[in-house]
């Protein structure tokens, strides 16, 4: 595009405001250079990576890195074999630390959603890292001037013996201008340094008191400085030691150096796209500033800006305006009085287009089309232009011939007051004249004027359109809303009527209108009436639409919120049966398991083993229907109690058991309980009320006897009596049995039968042998045939 049209359209100023955004010099240099697309898909990739850059600056920020110059200029004279210096060095170590922060910066945009983020690939696959270089010398050099003690094992040992040898020297002058029989001949009892030599300053008539070295003289000649003789050799020592310290400081910069050259050509390829990233956050974030949104790129010579907004006026003060052309027309007449935002429009048109074929986002709505001109032509100045710059007549046709020479179907034509500054008649011919000269060239054209030829041309002309700016004839104000399809008033009798001119006056002007002219204005004033009828129809309707898309949005999200409700439930129901089904399977399996173990009992009856099979499968129902909540008995819940009195029958929540209370609470809130046959002492808050749910269906109470006999020789054997601790280490299956034996205790119910199983033996030996020493347990055994055998232990409890 031609630099002079785009400076009339203001964009150097675009190109300014984004290049302040940029952290390196060389990337806003970029942006100042930067030409406009040369084809539509380059023009939507370069939107793509700006809309990208932009979502991940909104989203995680602006990217930590560090304004850096000339970098390249350095790497190339490591290459050559040159040092670099240690800011040298801190350039390029900032740089690569660049490199990894905008990789982070791109990682955490991956992690996210964000649009068009595959067209950066290129750019951030094109950097590589060396975090260990970058690193190493941020550690070792502290600042441009020095170099840390850290930076290799020899240089912290001549610094250390450097120091050592500079506190000697400081004791030994110390001594020396705090002794009283020297102090006299000192001028003060001060050390310096002259010459990298530690000196005291020694008054010019007593130089032959001190004997040393004079390394100067005060510009009087009253004070010499004089390196005694005491410190001259370890003085010696120091600038030796000194000398090794550079030389090792320069074997350290020559070993970065080399480092930095082998860098080569990762490097450069990182750098550039530093620069090109850099460039674009600058365009992302002029894009956040002006609530900017990426445009479609439409492949026919057309656009369609919605809502679009001047960029360089203030985002509170302007008034957004919809302008297209290309669709339904190829020419836009725009009418209306001074002031009235004509010219604004234009070039709002102009700018947006130049910055979307140059990647940058513009200030429109969502569903904006822009297409890629080739040219802009644009001649625009008069005093109503944002520069306020004056254009003669000569000055007009001037520019107008060099735009008729280039105009094509590729380009836009922009034209502000054509034919203003000669006589109206011949203006406006020439006017018209411009402007079907320039749509036979195929250009695209938007033109301003004040000639009602201009607008009964567009009237009766296909594909030329009319558009106005409108003017609030009540307050005297434009509202620079741009109104296409009607043609402007001029508004002329009323402005004068509001401002007071004599009615008279505006009859006899009025009378000398013809004929035509009046049924013109009066056919315009009912378009206007009629367009804002229509406006306000229109607003109307996209109000409702938006309350309608609205209220659709929040019915699909309650239904989508029901519908993962439902499918949480029925994710839970079928996780609760898959548990189910895997408890009655393992169940199925432990019966299946005992049954042939029945099988082999050879010293059984057919009889004996059906009923022991009876037996076990009535069992192992029973702990299925516990296992699924099947069992069918009433549950109770417990009421926590706020205070007891002696009698009261509470429930132990920390036994499982009733007691009855023997004394009230005490001052620590302690309760002495009875449970059974002992007497414990339980908080306040571990006590409970028991209360039935529903009225307690009567049954009669089964009693356990504590007897060891039966009917048949043995106790009748329950659920309550067991506990299987098969698949416990011995530590917690001797601790479930010691529970288990309390609760029996608490109870009253003895025999009981602790499940173990046969296996090694080393869990029936680890309970037995806690049994042993049990104070509760009276005796045990093995289990007889249909009790478990030696896979159960049957304990008699006291």
């Amino acid at each position: 595009m031609t630099t002079k049209y785009l400076h009339l359209l203001e964009f150097d100023k675009i190109i300014a405001m984004a290049a302040e955004n940029c952290a390196c010099p060389e990337a806003a240099e970029m942006l100042r250079n930067l030409n406009a697309s040369t084809t539509t898909e380059e023009m939507r990739e370069a939107l793509r990576r700006t809309d990208a850059v932009t979502s991940l600056l909104i989203k995680h920020g602006n990217p930590r890195i560090q304004g850096v110059q000339n970098v390249m200029n350095i790497i190339r004279r490591a290459e050559k074999g040159g040092m670099l210096s240690m800011s040298e060095l801190l350039i390029v170590a900032a740089t690569l630390r660049n490199f990894k922060h905008l990789n982070d910066w791109y990682g955490e945009g991956q992690e996210t959603e964000i649009p068009n983020a595959e067209a950066l690939d290129r750019v951030f696959y094109g950097i590589t890292e060396n975090n260990q270089l970058s690193k190493t010398i941020f550690e070792c050099i502290l600042s441009e001037n020095e170099m840390a003690d850290t930076a290799s094992d020899t240089l912290y040992d001549l610094r250390r013996k450097i120091r050592a040898a500079e506190s000697a020297i400081r004791d030994k002058l110390d001594s020396i201008i705090r002794s009283p029989s020297t102090q006299k001949y000192l001028q003060d009892a001060i050390v310096s340094q002259r010459s990298g030599r530690f000196v005291v300053p020694v008054k010019a008539e007593f130089r032959s008191e001190i004997s040393g070295v004079i390394h100067d003289v005060s510009s009087s000649g009253a004070t010499l400085f004089v390196e005694p003789s005491a410190v001259v050799e370890t003085n010696a020592k120091i600038m030796q030691l000194r000398s090794q310290e550079k030389e090792e400081i320069e074997a350290i910069l020559s070993k970065f150096s080399n480092a930095v050259a082998a860098l080569q050509p990762q490097f450069g390829y990182s750098y550039a796209a530093m620069l090109e990233l850099d460039a674009l956050i600058a365009k992302g974030r002029l894009a956040v500033s002006q609530n900017a949104a990426m445009p479609q790129v439409s492949d026919e010579m057309r656009f369609s800006l919605k809502k679009a907004r001047h960029p360089l006026i203030d985002k509170k003060k302007v008034v957004p305006v919809d302008i297209s052309i290309g669709r339904d027309y190829d020419a836009l007449i725009i009418t209306g009085p001074n002031t009235g935002g004509k010219t604004v429009s234009l070039k709002t048109a102009g700018l947006l287009l130049a910055m979307a074929a140059c990647g940058f986002l513009i200030p429109a709505s969502e569903g904006s089309e822009v297409c890629l001109f080739r040219d802009i032509l644009v001649d625009i100045g008069d005093e109503q232009s944002i520069e306020q710059s004056l254009s003669t007549f000569s000055g007009h046709i001037k520019n107008i011939v060099g735009i008729l020479a280039q105009a094509a179907p590729d380009t836009l034509v922009l034209l502000d007051e054509l034919g203003a500054g000669t006589d109206p008649a011949e203006g406006a011919s020439l006017a018209v004249s411009i402007i079907e000269t320039i749509r036979e060239t195929g250009a695209k054209i938007m033109a301003t004027t004040h000639y009602g030829e201009l607008k009964v041309f567009a009237l009766e002309t296909p594909r030329v359109q009319n558009a106005s700016c409108e003017f609030d004839v009540e307050s005297l104000r434009p509202t620079y809303r741009l109104l296409v399809g009607v043609p402007g008033r001029s508004n002329a009798f009323l402005i004068g009527e509001k401002l007071g001119l004599p009615t008279e006056v505006i009859q006899k002007a009025s009378g000398h209108l013809s004929a035509g002219d009046k049924r013109f204005e009066t056919v315009l004033g009912q378009l206007e009436d009629l367009k804002a009828e229509i406006r306000e129809d229109k607003e109307e309707i996209e109000r409702l639409k938006y309350v309608a898309e609205n209220q659709l949005d929040s019915a699909k999200a309650e239904r989508d919120k029901l519908i993962q409700q439902g499918q949480n439930e029925l994710d839970a129901m079928r996780r609760k049966a898959k548990q189910m089904e895997q408890s009655v399977q393992d169940a199925a399996y432990a019966l299946l398991d005992e049954m042939k173990e029945l099988q082999k009992q050879e010293n059984l009856s057919a009889s004996q083993k059906a009923q022991r099979a009876r037996a076990i499968a009535r069992k192992e129902a029973m702990g299925i229907t516990e296992d699924i909540g099947g069992s069918g008995e009433e549950k109770q819940s417990y009421v926590p109690l706020t205070s007891a009195k002696p009698g009261q029958v509470v429930v132990v929540a920390e036994m499982g058991c009733n007691g009855t209370v023997k004394s009230a609470p005490d001052k620590n809130g302690m309760v002495e309980v009875l449970c059974g046959a002992i007497k414990t002492r339980v908080p306040l808050s571990g006590l409970y009320e028991a209360v039935q749910q529903q009225a307690p269906k009567k049954k009669k109470q089964t009693i356990v006897p504590r007897s060891s006999g039966s009917s048949s020789g043995r106790p009748t054997r329950s659920a309550a009596m067991e506990i299987n601790l098969i698949g416990m280490t011995s530590e917690e299956a001797v601790m479930e049995a010691d529970r288990f034996i309390d609760g029996a205790v608490m109870s009253g119910i003895s025999p009981i039968y602790l499940i173990h199983g046969r296996g090694a033996g080393i869990l029936r030996k680890a309970i037995r042998d806690h049994l042993k020493r049990h104070k509760s347990v009276k005796s045990f055994r093995s289990g007889m045939y249909g009790e478990g055998e030696d896979g159960v232990t049957v304990v008699e409890l006291k």
